[in-house]
């Protein structure tokens, strides 16, 4: 694989107005949040993932995945601060399959989502999408915790809804471990199902930034690499939508 290219928030800015969503190689995300404030507690955040609660909604349709969900509000200038608890939303219109319900989840341990690397991620951006949208005052965060988990015959369903759009206007969807997982390949449409792009996030870090409004995003199924092995992938997605 070559080198990643030098990439600036300036570029990421052009790329998502213009193109709708942008790819970040790890390397070059870490460098842009770091920028921000060191990731002292990596570690810690990353182990995070093992403590997930099933997402017990998604069980009812015959499906599985362990989630956390935390609720923050973020200032143009200021800084993100956390809010009370809340379910999580999205209408009919953006989620089929699980639309028009108030689904309340486990929420993000409060090491994890008031430590360094939340707070680096959740700062940077609200310095990208907030340049994207200025005259944006407030805005309404919301993080979640995935973990797909695969088994020899069933594979594991990033989107289980499909190709979607989350009914926000910009989503951070950032890799935090992978661990023996075949495929999950991200996919980027117009809303008429044109494909702009695809790519898979293999390396902490890697990240894609995307427009909500503008395209549809989803990824493949997974699969384990070796069936006799335990296999997760384990994703930050981050929504911002105006307040």
């Amino acid at each position: 694989m070559n080198a990643p290219l030098a990439v600036s928030e300036s570029t990421l800015h052009d790329q998502v107005r213009d193109e709708g969503f942008a790819f970040v190689q790890g390397d070059a995300m870490r460098g842009l949040v770091s920028h921000i404030a060191p990731l002292a507690d990596w570690d810690t955040f990353a182990a995070s993932w093992n403590a997930l609660e099933p997402d017990t909604y998604l069980a009812a349709t015959g499906r599985f995945r362990r989630r956390r969900h935390a609720v923050f509000a973020a200032s143009r200038f200021g800084h993100v601060e956390p809010r009370p608890h809340q379910a999580h939303f999205q209408t009919l219109a953006y989620n089929t399959l699980q639309g028009d319900i108030a689904r309340w989840f486990a929420p993000v341990l409060p090491e994890i989502a008031g430590g360094a690397t939340m707070s680096a991620i959740l700062d940077f951006c609200r310095d990208i999408f907030g340049g994207l949208s200025p005259t944006v005052e407030t805005w309404h965060v919301e993080v979640h915790q995935f973990r797909i988990e695969a088994t020899a015959g069933v594979a594991g369903e990033p989107t289980p809804e499909g190709s979607h759009r989350d009914g926000v206007d910009y989503v951070l969807v950032l890799l935090v471990d992978r661990e023996n997982i075949a495929s999950g390949t991200t996919t980027i449409h117009t809303p008429d199902g044109r494909p702009l792009g695809e790519f898979t996030l293999t390396r902490p870090l890697d990240a894609a930034l995307i427009h909500d409004p503008r395209v549809f995003h989803g990824v493949t199924p997974v699969t384990p690499l070796d069936a006799s092995k335990a296999s997760h992938r384990d994703v930050l997605v981050v929504t911002f939508r105006a307040a």
